[in-house]
């Protein structure tokens, strides 16, 4: 009968402050997380369409030339030089009439992309914004079985929308 007396009370100010707190509407909670999903995708089509990076070995004379940086002559002599084998020949190609910096600001817009799996350390450290910690990252998690495996392990050291930057220079 003791336990009663307590248990009774309990019960009572438990259905009373269920009753009197609002329960969560469901499609609010829906709505919610469609939008946060519509966010995430439009942040990534986003930093895509913003800075779409042309691959060196197909771009055409005309979307070379649209890049800042790149003169008609060379845009020219990208053409001229197509296929390249690698982004440190496509690089090689740059230095001959630019500076070093000048071609680290074309390289961001335009690059020949790396191989995950087998890249150099010479061609990681090209990918545009790559510091010692991520070269030693790219390297670390070889061989990457796809590119969520890429996705999940940069991740942990960079946010979201720099996986996806550097995306637009590596491949499998």
């Amino acid at each position: 009968m003791r336990k009663l007396k307590y248990l009774v009370p309990v019960a009572a100010t438990a259905l009373a402050l269920a009753a009197c707190s609002e329960a969560p509407d469901a499609t609010t909670d829906d709505t919610v997380a469609a939008d946060e999903a519509t966010s995430d995708a439009d942040a990534i089509e986003a930093v895509d369409s913003e800075s779409a990076v042309l691959d060196a070995s197909t771009a055409t004379e005309d979307e070379l030339a649209a890049i800042d940086g790149i003169s008609p002559e060379l845009a020219a002599a990208i053409i001229a030089g197509q296929p390249y084998d690698s982004v440190t020949d496509f690089n090689a190609k740059l230095m001959e009439s630019l500076s070093e910096d000048e071609a680290k600001a074309v390289l961001v817009n335009v690059f020949v992309p790396i191989d995950l799996n087998s890249a150099s350390e010479e061609e990681i450290r090209l990918v545009p914004g790559m510091t010692d910690k991520m070269v030693h990252e790219f390297e670390e998690y070889r061989p990457y079985a796809d590119m969520g495996v890429f996705d999940r392990e940069i991740g942990k050291y960079v946010d979201e929308a720099e996986v996806a930057r550097f995306r637009q220079y590596v491949t499998l």
